[in-house]
């Protein structure tokens, strides 16, 4: 009765041994197919939740997907994903970007069907399925727009970087120049000198004397 009891208890240890790691292999790819750019959707959270919520689900969701606490080969990846996200969302301005990417998702719908804030289709599942929808629609289109600008940013400073590396170039090409001319001042005067003495010898002729008679 006794082996019986262990036996028991050993293979009920092995099931939840099992289901915990279901758990976390359930979790983790939830996480890697969340849309990235929505980090409350990566912590599977409403928007507008309060900041001890965030830190809760995070708390909660970190420790089962911990890549020391599973073998799954993406828990790292997964990891840092629910990082970044609870990072964005504890970040005030980063989650004020993103609470009015997901307001604006919701109007652009209001007035594509042109609905009213109070209409009851709002309410229902099919809604909200669209919003999220929508949603990613304006998360990659604000996405886009600010790497155009930073690619812009970059191009702007590559001129401007170029510019100072050709006045730099410049200005030391001018310093080679005149410390060059510099360096061969007394060789262009001493021949200066030599050549002038030159010509001096040349230019004086003796005067032929006159026989008297």
């Amino acid at each position: 009765m006794a082996e019986d009891s262990l036996e028991s208890l050993d293979a009920l240890d092995a099931l939840e041994r099992e289901a915990s790691e279901f758990n976390k292999d359930a979790e983790i790819d939830r996480i890697l197919k969340a849309f990235k750019l929505d980090s409350y959707a990566v912590l599977d959270l409403q928007p507008g939740v309060p900041d001890s919520d965030i830190k809760k689900q995070y708390r909660v969701k970190s420790l089962l997907i911990h890549p020391d606490k599973t073998s799954n080969p993406s828990a790292p990846d997964a990891f840092d994903r629910l990082k970044k996200a609870q990072t964005e969302l504890m970040d005030e301005k980063a989650r004020e970007r993103l609470d009015e990417a997901i307001a604006d998702a919701r109007m652009l719908l209001i007035r594509e069907h042109r609905w009213t804030v109070d209409s009851p289709e709002l309410k229902t599942e099919s809604f909200k399925r669209e919003w999220r929808d929508k949603t990613k629609f304006v998360l990659i289109e604000n996405e886009a727009r600010r790497r155009r600008q930073v690619r812009g940013q970059m191009a702007e400073e590559g001129r401007a970087q170029r510019k100072d590396d050709e006045e730099l170039d410049a200005r030391k090409r001018k310093r080679e120049h005149d410390s060059a001319w510099e360096q061969t001042r007394d060789g262009r005067i001493s021949s200066w000198r030599d050549f002038q003495k030159g010509g001096d010898s040349k230019g004086k002729k003796k005067k032929k004397l006159k026989p008297l008679g």
